[in-house]
């Protein structure tokens, strides 16, 4: 059987990054820049005050109390967003809002707290230091700087940065198109009522889900039955618009495995086509990579645990690093193990588990069968059992993957 690391490096050379293109700031949240971003200009642009006030000379507040106010007249108001150019006279005072441009000649702000917030003329009841309150242009970002690195990927805050730097795009790397398939003739959607021997489809919910958790972007999730043009008319009617094709069930070794039966039980080796291998793991041997029409293909089991725990060593990786993202890998853990659990020899076991960090235990938790969905849903890792494991002892310190 394949090893995992070598069945990962297959599929991680298979999910290739896309060209990296400009996008508008409204679609470029969690993304990863392809290129730096070289400041057009300074911020603020302007200087510009910090408070609603006055704008003063400093010298012109000299001995101002509480008692003994300063009495100035106010020469001009001075709203956020005025333009026109203004300058302060000596012994004067200029009404003043947050965010507004600064009037030459005035070297501080009188908060309008320290005054009694005269329109004609204005009481300033403390003596003002230079300098203070007043945002200077540059002093946040200077014309020419480099304020993002290619490679970090977009927040809000990045965002909010290189749109008062009045960018309107980032170059980025663009989302992976997944098209997820689920296969079976059982298979129902959630909410029509069930028929003997149906049951209701999940598979495709599940990965969609984990797909967009990884970042990247879902096509379409389609559910084919057992019949192979049922299910290469759904392959073929959005294989264009992928970049990466994940498909559940029918990679078995029973019959009806639609998914091997329309690219050939044995698998192919050229440049189209599926080769289906075992896996040296539980829960997840069944497995398949290759092309459809150049767009890369990964066939996942349909038991659906088996099919998150494949997602989640197999492509969540490749899928980040294809765009980008940082740590595509969970994290990894050392933890004391505090019950006793059994492996298979052969299979390295990715067994669910409830991690406590803080207290750096592990404990298995369900079945380690692949129908048992509900633990799966409550776990917060995955205990990584090597393959030549058959036992590992209560007490033990183990290598736990961290789901949260």
């Amino acid at each position: 059987m394949r090893s995992v690391d070598e069945h990962q490096r297959v599929v991680a050379a298979m999910i290739r990054a896309r060209a990296a293109v400009p996008v508008p700031l409204t679609d470029a949240q969690g993304l990863a820049l392809a290129d730096d971003v070289i400041a057009p200009l300074s911020l603020p642009v302007f200087d510009n005050s910090a408070m609603d006030g006055y704008a003063v000379r400093a010298e012109d507040t000299l001995g101002a109390t509480p008692e003994h106010p300063v009495v100035l007249p106010v020469a001009e108001d001075i709203p956020a967003g005025r333009t026109d150019p203004l300058t302060l006279q000596p012994a004067t005072a200029h009404r003043i809002m947050t965010g507004a441009p600064t009037p030459a000649g005035a070297t501080t702000i009188v908060p309008v707290e320290a005054t009694d917030g005269g329109v004609e003329s204005v009481q300033i009841r403390q003596q003002a230091l230079p300098g203070r309150h007043i945002r200077r242009a540059g002093e946040d970002v200077a014309a020419g700087t480099t304020v993002l690195r290619k490679g970090q990927v977009v927040t809000p805050a990045a965002l909010g940065l290189v749109a008062a730097l009045g960018l309107a795009e980032l170059t980025v790397i663009p989302r992976q198109r997944v098209l997820v398939i689920s296969t079976g003739s059982e298979l129902v959607s959630p909410g029509v009522p069930l028929q003997p021997g149906q049951i209701y489809e999940s598979n495709a919910v599940m990965l969609a889900a984990a797909v967009r958790e990884a970042g990247a972007a879902v096509v379409a999730t389609p559910t084919a039955g057992d019949d192979v043009d049922q299910f290469t008319a759904a392959l073929h009617r959005y294989v264009a618009e992928a970049d990466l094709i994940i498909t559940t069930g029918g990679v078995s070794a029973g019959a009806y495995e639609v998914v091997k039966d329309a690219f050939g039980r044995q698998g192919m080796q050229g440049d189209e086509g599926v080769q289906f291998v075992k896996v040296a793991m539980q829960p997840g041997m069944p497995q398949g990579v290759g092309r459809v029409a150049d767009t890369p293909i990964v066939t996942l089991p349909g038991n659906p645990v088996s099919a998150l725990v494949s997602f989640e060593v197999f492509l969540r990786p490749a899928l980040r690093t294809a765009m980008g993202l940082p740590d595509p890998h969970r994290p990894q853990r050392t933890a004391v193990l505090t019950d006793t659990v059994t492996s298979p020899r052969g299979k390295r076991q990715f067994r669910r588990a409830v991690l406590d960090v803080a207290a750096g235990e592990v404990t298995s938790y369900g079945p380690p069968a692949s129908h048992h969905l509900r633990w799966l849903a409550s776990a917060n890792g995955l205990l990584d059992i090597p393959e030549d494991v058959e036992e590992v002892s209560a007490g033990t310190r183990v290598q736990v993957w961290d789901l949260t």
